[in-house]
């Protein structure tokens, strides 16, 4: 008699490190399957993996998770926002839902994020799959870091950010602009309805350290696919080609047509890529 196994849908909060963080996941219990963790980027969610996730489900389980001040997570001023403290989140994670070898997928700088898990945890992950992920970004200059500190900055912050507004900002990030529409603007505008989000971007300007130069990036032994928008404008295909050469056993694919928001642009392909990078069958 054949098996009937069930999927299962849950979305709630784990304490990790004091701080409350938000995450979703499709898992299917009594079933052997390849572990996924997804990692979004800067000002984004889980929601930007909306269309991702639901194809990933079939052949993986699927876990996603709101880097704090993101999305549902705390939006606290505690907290170290910092590429070594994001790692050891992601690690605690993982030790917490007992997962192990687990494949991290991270889109822009969800990417640099996965790859310092990958650095600092070797043995924690099996596979990384970058989608136009940072890199080679410096920190603030000092007089910039002094500023922050000026009452006024909070303010500057929130102006820039709302200079092009959402549907602006989403314009930048996608090749085909007739995608962007009222379910994706929204899905973007809501974690910064809380006004406690922007003391906390406040907080991570100041923390976040250099991304990971090259002699480091050498340092990455795990295997890598690089999945790249021809088109990007905010973290440009030479970054990513950069990438593909400092890391040592990586792949890099590029799309024509495609911009920085790929999860969105093209979910299918990023699946099959996936699904063949990690030798499953169709």
């Amino acid at each position: 008699m054949k098996n009937e196994y069930r999927i299962t849908y849950m979305k709630d909060t784990i304490t990790i490190n004091t701080i409350n963080v938000y995450y979703e996941s499709y898992v299917e219990e009594g079933r052997e399957k390849p572990t996924i963790i997804l990692i979004h980027g800067f000002l984004s969610s889980i929601f930007s993996f909306r269309k991702l996730m639901p194809l990933l489900t079939e052949h993986f389980h699927v876990y996603a998770i709101d880097l704090p001040p993101f999305g549902k997570s705390e939006k606290s001023r505690s907290f170290f926002y910092s590429f070594s403290t994001y790692s050891k989140l992601v690690a605690s994670f993982c030790a917490k839902k007992k997962l192990s070898k687990v494949n991290i997928v991270g889109h822009s700088l969800g990417g640099q994020i996965a790859m310092h898990v990958a650095k600092t945890y070797p043995d924690l992950v099996n596979k990384l799959v970058l989608l136009c992920s940072s890199g080679y970004i410096t920190r603030p200059s000092r007089k910039m870091l002094a500023a922050s500190y000026i009452p006024f900055f909070k303010w500057y912050m929130k102006r820039k950010l709302a200079e092009s507004g959402i549907r602006g900002n989403l314009m930048n990030v996608v090749y085909d602009k007739k995608i962007v529409n009222e379910e994706l603007e929204l899905g973007y505008v809501e974690p910064f309805l809380d006004e406690a989000i922007f003391d906390a971007l406040l907080v991570m300007y100041r923390k976040l350290e250099n991304h990971l130069i090259s002699n480091e990036l050498n340092q990455i032994t795990t295997e890598t696919l690089l999945i790249w928008g021809k088109e990007d404008r905010v973290t440009p295909l030479s970054v990513g080609k950069r990438l593909h050469k400092d890391l040592p056993n990586s792949k890099l694919i590029v799309y024509e047509k495609a911009g920085h928001l790929i999860p969105e642009e093209i979910p299918e392909k990023i699946v099959t890529d996936i699904k063949k990078m990690i030798n499953l069958s169709t």
